[in-house]
């Protein structure tokens, strides 16, 4: 086994204790399902138990789900919110148009597919009785951003850390998600895989980038996908959920990603700017 490996593993045993209480002692930590196995098992398994989490200001809940052989737990949202002119936002800065929607959750996860940055746990629309909304894979073990720092628990591999969390920025700023700054929606579990969560404030209809300055580095995958994204693709996987205005915001924001990608490896050079 490689030293760098030996020494990653080494790093999530010995902080894993840190994180093993927050997941129940039958799974094993992260998402116990990927994919179209977990679309499916969201869409269909029935709901055994219902409890408040207790945090966010959309005031979701967690559900615990079961199709008689596996018992697994999702995040339950139906905040869908819309207010016209001008809204200030808590942590400053106003908005036009606000919107705060559950929809907002399903539409990032497809999103995240298609650009195969692989950080938003699987989403889908369910509804319950007459109210409809976003159901979220739950992440097992896992912690806050704003945790991790309190408790200061450093990444195994700190380059494979950033890395990812360039995603989230960048996943952050074309998605226009006015919540960005909140790192508790930003999770990591013991092997420091990141998720991002919480885009329901996001995709607004302003085209340019919220901060700009967030983002230094690229993964040239991403990338490549980001010049791939073309309207007929979105208005096919995210039209269910976002409407045309927002669709082009998103479009807007990405050609100044791609402009902005394009300056600083100009400015600095691909090895300093672009990442496999």
């Amino acid at each position: 086994m490689p030293v760098r490996m030996k020494r990653a593993l080494a790093m999530a045993l010995l902080v894993g204790s840190a994180w093993a209480s927050r997941a129940p002692a039958q799974e094993a930590y992260g998402l116990p399902l990927t994919g179209e196995a977990a679309e499916a098992f969201l869409k269909t398994a029935d709901v055994i138990r219902k409890k408040g989490i207790g945090t966010g200001i959309t005031h979701p809940d967690q559900y615990t789900l079961s199709d008689g052989t596996r018992t697994v737990r999702a995040v339950w949202k139906t905040i869908d919110e819309f207010k016209r002119g001008v809204t200030t936002l808590e942590g400053g800065g106003v908005i036009v148009d606000f919107a705060d929607s559950y929809k907002h959750e399903i539409a990032s996860y497809e999103l995240d597919k298609v650009l195969g940055t692989g950080l938003v746990p699987p989403t889908v629309e369910r509804t319950f009785g007459r109210t409809s909304g976003s159901l979220q894979l739950w992440v097992e073990g896992a912690m806050t951003e704003a945790d991790r720092k309190q408790k200061k628990l450093a990444p195994a591999d700190p380059r494979a850390w950033n890395e990812q969390m360039y995603k989230v920025r960048l996943l952050h700023q074309l998605t226009d998600n006015t919540d960005y700054r909140n790192i508790r929606n930003v999770l990591s579990d013991p092997s420091f895989r990141i998720y991002a969560v919480d885009f329901s404030r996001g995709f607004t209809i302003y085209t340019d980038l919220r901060a700009e300055k967030e983002l230094s580095h690229f993964s040239r995958a991403t990338l490549e996908a980001l010049k791939a994204l073309d309207r007929a693709t979105l208005d096919a996987k995210l039209g269910r959920w976002l409407t045309g205005p927002q669709i082009e915001g998103l479009l807007r924001r990405r050609d100044k990603i791609l402009a902005l990608a394009a300056s600083l490896v100009q400015e600095r050079g691909e090895a300093a700017v672009l990442y496999d």
